[in-house]
């Protein structure tokens, strides 16, 4: 019975990894395919590049270190938005950071930011960074696979907030929920006159909000202070939620 494509196994390889007709997977997917999933040379997968191409392909050889696919059709039609959304999300507790970014990248993020902020409870040293991060970047490599995402987000190392306000001052429009704003009307302006192309910034501040002087902060690069309705939404749940208005607004 042939596998619906929706249902496909998604992997990502380096451009390089394309080859006369052929892709080569290489690396600890090697052994996923062969040990975990036991695909067998005629099966097909879902192979995309790091700049965003994607493969229908044909597992024709299992070798010891590799996996080759012969390609059957390249994908006109990619999966992503197109705008990239840079989610800037101060640091929260425990592991509520594995969430968002599981979530965020499902609803096309393009890259995370952790950010350390006044109210934030947790603190990062650059050993415990480090090690945190290596970890988000394989949650967010993971949802890349799950959700057929044609590239990986990244993970960048946490900044501190006002070299993320920095960062972010670059981007065409940058959105700050903030729990003291009242009223969608404001919000439904701001995102529906987000254009294709742009690139967009979003703010979620942590636990415990926003100080008083990074809101003031970020008024004075102009950036958009916006309500998500009249009730108060967690920090895991304020950025997935701004994702998905942003979602069904840019997603044609």
């Amino acid at each position: 019975m042939e596998v619906s494509r929706s249902y496909m196994y998604q992997f990502f390889i380096d451009d390089s990894q394309v080859m006369d007709g052929e892709v080569l997977i290489e690396g600890s997917d090697v052994n996923h395919i062969k040990n975990v999933l036991r695909m067998k040379p005629g099966e097909k997968v879902r192979v995309s590049t790091e700049n965003g191409k994607n493969y229908f392909c044909c597992i024709t050889e299992l070798r010891e270190e590799s996996v080759r696919a012969e390609i059957v059709e390249e994908l006109t039609e990619g999966t992503e938005l197109p705008n990239k959304i840079y989610l800037f999300q101060g640091l929260p507790k425990s592991d509520k950071m594995e969430l968002i970014i599981q979530k965020a990248v499902e609803l096309g993020a393009y890259q995370i930011v952790p950010v350390a902020m006044k109210n934030c409870v947790v603190k990062l040293d650059a050993k415990k960074a480090e090690n945190k991060v290596k970890r988000w970047q394989e949650i967010a490599k993971s949802a890349a696979k799950q959700s057929k995402r044609s590239l990986i987000p990244t993970v960048e190392m946490p900044l501190r907030y006002e070299d993320a306000i920095s960062l972010a001052a670059q981007l065409d429009v940058v959105l700050v929920p903030y729990e003291n704003e009242r009223g969608m009307e404001a919000t439904r302006s701001v995102v529906e006159g987000i254009r294709p192309g742009q690139s967009i910034g979003i703010f979620i501040g942590p636990e415990g909000g926003f100080a008083e002087d990074e809101i003031a902060l970020a008024k004075s690069h102009d950036m958009a202070l916006l309500s998500l309705g009249r009730r108060i939404l967690r920090t895991e749940t304020a950025g997935l939620a701004m994702l998905s208005i942003l979602t069904y607004q840019l997603d044609s």
